[in-house]
C-alpha cells in the first residue's frame, strides 16, 4: 500500500480492478474542505489516460510490474513475436494492442516487455527512433518560408510532417510519444558532413 501523498511519476498502482501508472500528480488545499491529489493516470492494460482525484492521505495498493528487454522479430499480421536475448523465451502480443507502436517497430529493435504476473500489459518503446523516408513529395520551388513542412511516408508507414527540405530515402529522427519529426537522422548528417562538395564549393561563376 502507498499514500496517494507519496505519489511519483512512473510508480504502477492497483486501483479499482486496474493497474495504472502515474503520469502526473498536484497536491491541491482548496479554501475550504479537505486536502485532495489530482492524479493523471494511464491504464496499463487499454492505454486510456484519465485524471483521478484522491482525497489526500488515503492508502491504495501497490503493482509490481517487471520489465524485460526483448528483441522484436517479426510480425506475422496478427500477432507481433519478440525474443529474451538471454533465456531466447519468445513471447507474441496482439497486433490490435500494438496499433500505436506498431509505427515504430523496426526488425531486430530492443524494446522493454511490461510483465504483470504471467499477463503482458504492453512494450516500452526507445524515445525516439531512426526511420527510413519512403514517400516524399519534392520541395515546392519558390517556398522559402522558414517553417514549411510536407508530410512523408516512413518505412513503417507512419506520416510525419517534416521540413521541405526531406527526400525519400532520407532517414529521420521520431519522437515515439507523439510521432513528430525532431531530426534528421545522424547516419544522414555524417554523410552529408564527408561529401566532399560540402567543401569544394563551385566558384568559377
Amino acid at each position: 500500500m502507498i499514500n496517494v501523498n507519496d505519489f511519483k511519476t512512473g510508480m504502477t498502482i492497483s486501483y479499482e480492478n486496474n493497474l495504472y501508472q502515474v503520469l502526473e500528480f498536484q497536491h491541491v488545499k482548496p479554501g475550504k474542505g479537505a486536502a485532495i491529489v489530482k492524479a493523471k493516470l494511464k491504464n496499463l492494460r487499454t492505454g486510456s489516460i484519465a485524471e483521478y482525484t484522491f482525497n489526500a492521505g488515503i492508502k491504495v495498493p501497490t503493482a509490481h510490474v517487471e520489465k524485460q528487454k526483448m528483441q522484436f522479430l517479426y510480425a506475422d499480421g496478427d500477432n507481433y513475436s519478440f525474443m529474451n536475448m538471454e533465456t531466447y523465451e519468445q513471447v507474441e502480443i496482439p497486433a490490435e494492442r500494438l496499433q500505436w507502436e506498431s509505427k515504430f517497430l523496426l526488425e531486430s529493435m530492443i524494446v522493454e516487455i511490461v510483465f504483470y504476473g504471467d499477463e503482458i500489459l504492453g512494450i516500452n518503446l526507445p524515445e525516439k527512433v531512426s526511420l527510413e523516408v519512403t514517400e516524399a513529395s519534392p520541395a515546392v520551388a519558390g517556398n522559402t518560408a522558414t517553417n514549411a513542412l510536407k508530410e512523408v511516408t516512413t518505412e513503417t508507414g507512419l506520416v510525419v510532417k517534416v521540413p521541405m527540405f526531406i527526400e525519400q530515402g532520407d532517414h529521420i529522427i521520431v519522437s515515439t510519444w507523439d510521432g513528430k519529426y525532431n531530426s534528421r537522422g545522424w547516419l544522414d548528417i555524417i554523410t552529408w558532413i564527408f561529401n566532399p562538395s560540402f567543401y569544394f564549393l563551385d566558384i568559377s561563376n
